[in-house]
C-alpha cells in the first residue's frame, strides 16, 4: 500500500513547491487564475481545494494531483492571502510548526517569506495603510524566550513538566560539587509562617548538607518504619533538620535518600519525585471574575456554565491531596485555598452579593467576594464577560488587599481562569512575587472566523481588542498553563489549537502580534479534570440512585404541560432520548442539534429529543446571544414541527438533580449529544460518561481526545449536521439489531473515564506543576526579567488604554464602602516586590503607606500614548489605577482655571487704570 505523500523532514515547503508546480503546471496556473480572478481576499482550506477540484475536470487527473505532494502541501494549508498576481499561503505541515510561501500566479514562482512579511500582505486585504505603515506595532514574545529551552517535536508539546525537570537536572548537575548549590538555597529558604522547614542555616552548603543526609538516614534506617517523626525529632535538629522531611521515619528516609541522589547525580525522575514530596504549597488562590459564580442557583445564568463546575471540583481535589501531601510531610498545617470571583449585589436570588461563603464539602475552602467598582462607587448588576475589562485593574487591588487580611499571608500559587481572571492573576502574581498558573478553558479568538484581521467588526459587541491583549499578556506571564487536552494547546493534524491561533496574528490598526505564544514553550502541560464521582456515577448503580428525584424528572421529562421549567412534549415515550445540555450560546450549538434532528426523519422515527439550555422567554436573557438563540430555537421547532418529539427545559442548576437526569436518560437507553462548533475540553461530556450515557462529541477541540471513537464514544462533526445526525441514527438502529452494542460503547466510555480523566488525577499533577515551577522560576529568574519588563509596558501602555475604551453602564450606584480594603494596593505588572533567592517569604498584612508613583513614568508615558478624552469616567480615580499612576492629568485640571483667572484679572486691572 503507498504511503502518504509527505516532506522529508530537511525539506522546507519553498523548497519543494517549485518541482510540485511544475508537474501540474497547466492546472495550476489555471487554479491560480481562479484564485487572483475575485481579486484581493482570503481563503480557507475549504474554498482552497473547492477551487482546486473545480479546476481539474478530468477526475482521474484531479486524483493524482491531490493525492501527490502538491496536494498534500495545499492540503496542510490553513489560509491563503490573494493579492493579484500573488498568492501567500500559510502552510502548516505539522501541529505547531509553519511555513510561509508567496507565488506568482503568472510563472508559478516561489518565494519564502517571514511571519512579518505574510501578516503585512494579510493587512492589505482589509487596511492597506496599516499593512505599510512603518511605525505600526509589532509585538515579539520570542524574542526574550531565547535564553530558555524549547522543545522541538510536536510530540513533546503539553508535557512541559516533564521537560523543564529534565534541565533542571543538567543544571543542578553543572560544575562539580557547587552545581546543586541553587537546590540548597530553595531548601534554606523553605518555611510556613515564619517557621523554617527542611534545613536550618548549618547545612549551608552541598557538602555540609551531603554529609547530614548520610549519617542521618543511616539512623532513620535503623528505627521502625511507622515510628512517628516526633519520636526522633529532637536528633534530626541536632544534625540541622526541620520538619517537612515525613510523618514517619520510612517517609522521612525516602525524602532524604532522594534529596541525596539529586545533590549527588541529578537525573529528571528524581527531580520530579523531590518536588512532590517538599513542603512547598500550603494556600492557593483561584480567580474567576466573571458570571455569577456560586454553589448553587447560577449554572445557566449568562456567562455561567463548566468553569464553575470545573473549578468548585479542582477545590475539592486540590484540598484533599493538600491535606494528604501536608500529613505525609510532617506538619501539622491548614491549608487555605480562596476562589476569588466577583460580588454582585444584583444577585438574582443567589448568593453572589454574600462576601464569604465556605465551599460545600472541604474543611479550609472558601469563595470570596469583592465588588466591581467605578468613581459612583460599586457596580450592581451583571456585566457580560465582554464588557468586564474596565473594572479589572481596580478589583485586583481590592482583591489583593482581601486575600492577605483574610490569609494572613502571601499564597504560594495563583491560579487564574478564562481571559479576565488570567489577567487578574497575572497581576496579582506580579505584585507578590509568587507562583502563577493559567487555565483557558476557551480561547474566543478560535470561536469566531477572522476575529482577528477583522476585529473592528467585533468590537462594539465583543471588545476582542481587550480580550485578545489580556490573553497575550496572561499566557507570557505564567509561569505554568493548564490545559484539558492535546488539542487545546496544538490542535489535531488538519486544525490549529487554541494557543496555537496565538502563535502569530494580526489585528490591523492596532498591533502586528508576528510571536504571540510558542506552543513549544515548556510551561504547557495537560492535566485532564474529572467529575464529581459522588454526583455522576453510572445509572447501573441502583443503590445509589437518587430516587428521591425521581418524581420531578418524571415530570420534568414527560409531562403535557408548558410551565416556566418546560415547553414541548414527548408523545411517544417509549422511544430512547437524545440528551444534550448546555449554555444556549452560538458556538455551544443546541439549534444545530435541533436543525439535525429536524431534518433527519429517520432520527425523528427512533428517538425523542432533550435539550436543557437557557430561557424560553428572551425578554429574561440579557445575553446578546442568548436572546438570538432563543429566537433561533422557536423558530426551528415551528418551521420543523418538533411538537410531540422534542423536550425544552430550562437551564437547571442542580447539580445532584442533574447527574439522576443523565441516568434516567441513560435508563431509556438514550444518549448524550455535545455538538459543540469547538469545545476546549467538555465537562458535560465527562459528566454523561461517568453516568454510563453513550455519548457523541463534536470532533472540534477537547472531547475529540476524550472519546476514543466508536469504542468509548463518537465522533461527530458539528460543521455537517447531515452525517453527525446520520452516524447518531446509525447507532440506534444498530442497538435495534444487536441489544448488547448499547452497553458495549457505555461500558467503553466508563474505562476511559476511570483511567484517564478523574479529579484526583487532575489534582497531583497540577500540585507538582505548583511546586516544580516555582524552583524553575527561581533557577532562570535573570532570564526572564526582560520579559517581565516587556509584559508591564504592554500592560501599562496598550491594555489600559484599550480597557478605557470599553463603556462602563449607568445605573444607580451604591456610595463606596467605608470599610474597603487598601493597605495594599498593588502596582502595575511588572513592578513587583524584589525577590530574593526565597520561594515563598511570608509577609503579614502591611501598613504601610501608598507607594508613590514615579514622575519620570508619568513623563514617558505621556509621550508615548495620547491620553483620550473622558477617560476619567472610567479607570481613572481607582485606587491604584490610570489616574494614580499620573498625578499630573489632575494638577493640570486645578492649575488650569487659576492661570486663566488670573489672565482675566490682570486684563481687568488695566482696563480700569
Amino acid at each position: 500500500m503507498a504511503s502518504a505523500p509527505a516532506l522529508k523532514r530537511s525539506d522546507t515547503i519553498a523548497d519543494s513547491m517549485p518541482d510540485a508546480l511544475k508537474q501540474s503546471s497547466q492546472h495550476m496556473k489555471r487554479c491560480f487564475a481562479r484564485f487572483v480572478g475575485s481579486g484581493k481576499r482570503l481563503m480557507n482550506l475549504r474554498q482552497i481545494m473547492s477551487e482546486m477540484e473545480s479546476s481539474i475536470e478530468d477526475k482521474l487527473e484531479r486524483s493524482n494531483v491531490l493525492g501527490g505532494l502538491l496536494g498534500y502541501m495545499l492540503s496542510c494549508t490553513q489560509e491563503a492571502v490573494v493579492l493579484p498576481p500573488y498568492i501567500a499561503f500559510a502552510v502548516r505541515p505539522n501541529p505547531g510548526f509553519w511555513e510561509y510561501v508567496k507565488v506568482d500566479a503568472n510563472d508559478l514562482a516561489v518565494e519564502a517569506i517571514t511571519v512579518t512579511e505574510y501578516l503585512k500582505l494579510k493587512e492589505v486585504t482589509v487596511d492597506e495603510n496599516w499593512a505599510n505603515d512603518a511605525n505600526a506595532l509589532e509585538v515579539d514574545f520570542g524574542a526574550f524566550d531565547q535564553m530558555l529551552p524549547q522543545m522541538t517535536l510536536s510530540s513533546s508539546i503539553g508535557n512541559g513538566l516533564n521537560f523543564i525537570s529534565k534541565f533542571a537536572a543538567l543544571k543542578l548537575g553543572g560544575t562539580a560539587s557547587q552545581g546543586a548549590k541553587p537546590l540548597v538555597d530553595y531548601l534554606l529558604a523553605l518555611n510556613h509562617q515564619d517557621e523554617s522547614l527542611m534545613i536550618s542555616e548549618t547545612l549551608n552548603t552541598v557538602s555540609k548538607l551531603q554529609t547530614a543526609l548520610i549519617v542521618a538516614e543511616v539512623y532513620v534506617s535503623s528505627l521502625p518504619k511507622d515510628t512517628p517523626y516526633e519520636k526522633f525529632e529532637s536528633r534530626l535538629r541536632e544534625w540541622g533538620f526541620q520538619r517537612g522531611w515525613g510523618d514517619t521515619a520510612e517517609r522521612v528516609k525516602e525524602t532524604m535518600r532522594t534529596v541525596s541522589e539529586v545533590l549527588q547525580a541529578p537525573d529528571a525522575i528524581n527531580m520530579e519525585l523531590l518536588f512532590c514530596k517538599l513542603p512547598l504549597i500550603f494556600n492557593i488562590v483561584i480567580f474567576s471574575p466573571h458570571g455569577y459564580f456560586g454553589q448553587s442557583d447560577v449554572l445557566g445564568m449568562p456567562d455561567t456554565g463548566g468553569q464553575v463546575v470545573y473549578i468548585l471540583d479542582q477545590v475539592k481535589a486540590l484540598e484533599e491531596e493538600l491535606l494528604l501531601r501536608i500529613k505525609q510531610q510532617g506538619l501539622n498545617v491548614k491549608p487555605q485555598i480562596l476562589v476569588v470571583t466577583r460580588l454582585i449585589p444584583d444577585a438574582k436570588g443567589t448568593k453572589c452579593n454574600q462576601e464569604l461563603e465556605p465551599i460545600i464539602g472541604t474543611k479550609y475552602s472558601n469563595i470570596l467576594r469583592v465588588p466591581f467598582r467605578t468613581d459612583g462607587g460599586i457596580l450592581h448588576q451583571w456585566v457580560s464577560r465582554f464588557d468586564i475589562y474596565p473594572y479589572l485593574e481596580r478589583f485586583t487591588h481590592e482583591a489583593t488587599a482581601k486575600i492577605l487580611e483574610h490569609m494572613g499571608y502571601k499564597p504560594d500559587l495563583v491560579i487564574g481562569n478564562y481571559s479576565d481572571g488570567n489577567l487578574v492573576a497575572s497581576l496579582v502574581a506580579a505584585k507578590l512575587g509568587i507562583t502563577q498558573g493559567t487555565v483557558a478553558h476557551a480561547l474566543e479568538k478560535t470561536k469566531y472566523e477572522d476575529s482577528d484581521i477583522k476585529w473592528k467588526q467585533f468590537e462594539q459587541k465583543y471588545h476582542f481588542s481587550c480580550q485578545f491583549t489580556a490573553d497575550l499578556i496572561a499566557m507570557n506571564a505564567a509561569d505554568f498553563v493548564i490545559t484539558s487536552t492535546y488539542q487545546e494547546i496544538a490542535g489535531s493534524k488538519t486544525k490549529p489549537g487554541q494557543y496555537e491561533s496565538h502563535m502569530a496574528f494580526t489585528m490591523p490598526g492596532l498591533c502586528r502580534v508576528v510571536s504571540g505564544i510558542n506552543v513549544f514553550d515548556s510551561k504547557f502541560n495537560i492535566a485532564s479534570p474529572g467529575a464529581d464521582e459522588t454526583v455522576y456515577f453510572p445509572n447501573a448503580l441502583k443503590q445509589k440512585r437518587l430516587t428521591a428525584f425521581h418524581p420531578e424528572i418524571e415530570e420534568l421529562l414527560y409531562s403535557k404541560e408548558d410551565n416556566s421549567e418546560h415547553i414541548g412534549f414527548l408523545a411517544d415515550r417509549n422511544k430512547p432520548i437524545i440528551f444534550s445540555m448546555a449554555r444556549l450560546d452560538t458556538v455551544k450549538n443546541i439549534t444545530g442539534l435541533t436543525e439535525w434532528y429536524g431534518k433527519n426523519k429517520r432520527l425523528r422515527n427512533l428517538v425523542n429529543l432533550v435539550v436543557v439550555a437557557g430561557f424560553f422567554d428572551p425578554s429574561k436573557s440579557k445575553d446578546r446571544e442568548e436572546i438570538s438563540e432563543i429566537k433561533k430555537m422557536h423558530l426551528l421547532i415551528e418551521k420543523y414541527q418538533l411538537k410531540g418529539q422534542i423536550r425544552w427545559i430550562a437551564a437547571q442548576t442542580d447539580r445532584h438533580r442533574n447527574g439522576e437526569l443523565y441516568r434516567c436518560v441513560a435508563d431509556t437507553k438514550g444518549a448524550f449529544v455535545q455538538p459543540a462548533l469547538y469545545e476546549a475540553f467538555g465537562l458535560t461530556v465527562i459528566e454523561a460518561m461517568n453516568c454510563g450515557l453513550p455519548t457523541f462529541a463534536t470532533n472540534q477541540g477537547g472531547p475529540a481526545e476524550i472519546i476514543v471513537d466508536g469504542i468509548s464514544g463518537f465522533h461527530i462533526d458539528p460543521n455537517n449536521g447531515d452525517e453527525s445526525s446520520n452516524k447518531i441514527a446509525n447507532f440506534f438502529e444498530k442497538c435495534k439489531s444487536d441489544a448488547t452494542y448499547w452497553t458495549t460503547i457505555s461500558t467503553g466510555g466508563l474505562k476511559r473515564i476511570y483511567e484517564c480523566y478523574t479529579w484526583k488525577i487532575y489534582a497531583k499533577k497540577v500540585l507538582n506543576m505548583g511546586s516544580f515551577y516555582g524552583f524553575w522560576k527561581q533557577l532562570n529568574k535573570e532570564q526572564k526579567e526582560a520579559k517581565k519588563r516587556y509584559l508591564q509596558m504592554f500592560y501599562n501602555l496598550q491594555f489600559r488604554n484599550l480597557a478605557r475604551n470599553v463603556p462602563i453602564p449607568s445605573e444607580e450606584y451604591q456610595p463606596p464602602a467605608t470599610a474597603t480594603a487598601t493597605a495594599i494596593l498593588p502596582k502595575p505588572l511588572g513592578i513587583e516586590q524584589t525577590e530574593t533567592t526565597k520561594p515563598r517569604q511570608p509577609t503579614p498584612m502591611p501598613a504601610a503607606p501608598e507607594p508613590q508613583p514615579s514622575t519620570s513614568d508619568a513623563k514617558r508615558t505621556q509621550g508615548l500614548f495620547r491620553r483620550d478624552e473622558g477617560l476619567d469616567k472610567q479607570l481613572v480615580d481607582s485606587p491604584g489605577s490610570y489616574g494614580e499612576q499620573f498625578p499630573w492629568h489632575w494638577s493640570w485640571i486645578l492649575l488650569i482655571p487659576l492661570f486663566l483667572m488670573f489672565y482675566l484679572l490682570k486684563k481687568l486691572y488695566y482696563v480700569i487704570m
